[in-house]
């Protein structure tokens, strides 16, 4: 389905604005202006805001080589290429890269002008000026991702709960009908929210930390703790006391699933049921000592799993 999206549509209008307000002021080479403005639009603010400030930085460096070059070597082809020889390397000291194809633009106006005037070169500098100034208005807008943010915590939420759910009924039954679609579902899930979580934190340039980046990085941890364990329950070959017990520990667990912190509450709830299981019978079969033993792991694990909830402060509903 063809679809527009707002990076598109800022760089459409933006670069249409700086042609214009170059072109109004009656500026050489005005289409440059769009072009640095196209170069300048970024996904994020800081972005934006990092490519801006090489560009400009760039393309004042090459003002500065063009006339050094051009005015004492001479306007040929080769001092072009010499120029660059040098040029480049210098951008990548100073880290200003990002703006070498802008650059590159700046040099190619001066070198066709034949002789380097202080005229031309204000001409040159309203052009950067313009175009990473519209691009910086331009990126002032950021739609919030809050709701998309909101909608990946409840479905990676959503997978969390089934795959508990389904460790409960194996516990119960010992029967396995699970196609297992959640496990690789929520690889995804996780990926992608971590990676627009990092992106909303670069949309806020006095903001280093976002809660939500941190929030998907404890599940992403909490799921790894979930697929070790998946093939120690799997391993159960009966179902006993304790299996039963721990489901309905999972059971209360799931349905507590969600961004806020309960976990303290469920870590009590774990110490309690593993000093319970302390006074049962000890094991008469192997079978039973096996199923015990990958239990007692699962708990382990599970305690693992509500310490790393526990360090989250949480987020509202």
């Amino acid at each position: 389905m063809f679809k527009i999206g707002y990076r598109t549509l800022k760089t459409a209008l933006g670069t249409a604005i700086a042609i214009y307000i170059a072109q109004l002021l009656g500026l050489q080479n005005y289409s440059a202006a769009g072009i640095i403005t196209i170069l300048c639009i970024q996904v994020t603010k800081k972005r934006s805001l990092l490519a801006s400030g090489a560009r400009f930085a760039a393309c004042s460096l090459a003002i500065l080589f063009s006339y050094l070059f051009f005015d004492l070597i001479g306007y040929h082809p080769f001092v072009i290429g010499l120029m660059l020889l040098i040029f480049i390397p210098t951008t990548v000291l100073l880290r200003i890269k990002e703006g070498i194809v802008t650059s590159s633009v700046i040099i190619l106006h001066l070198y066709m002008s034949g002789g380097i005037t202080l005229h031309l070169i204000w001409n040159e500098l309203l052009l950067i000026t313009i175009g990473v100034g519209v691009a910086l208005i331009m990126n002032l807008y950021m739609p919030s991702v809050d709701k998309k943010l909101k909608r990946y915590s409840e479905q990676i939420e959503a997978n969390f709960a089934k795959i508990f759910e389904e460790i409960e009924q194996y516990l119960i039954t010992g029967k396995q009908d699970w196609t297992g679609k959640e496990i690789p579902e929520t690889h995804q899930l996780i990926k992608e929210a971590k990676a627009l979580a990092y992106r909303d934190v670069e949309n806020h340039v006095l903001r280093h930390e976002n809660l939500y980046y941190h929030y998907f990085n404890m599940r992403q941890k909490q799921f790894e703790i979930i697929e070790r364990v998946l093939p120690k329950i799997t391993s159960i070959s009966i179902t006993t006391e304790h299996g039963q017990i721990i489901a309905e520990y999972i059971r209360d667990l799931r349905e507590h699933i969600h961004p806020g912190n309960t976990a303290h509450k469920f870590l009590r709830r774990l110490i309690d049921m593993k000093e319970e299981f302390d006074k049962l019978p000890l094991p008469q079969t192997r079978e039973e000592f096996e199923a015990r033993a990958a239990l007692f792991h699962f708990l382990g694990e599970m305690e693992q799993y509500l310490v790393l909830k526990s360090y989250f402060k949480g987020m509202k509903e």
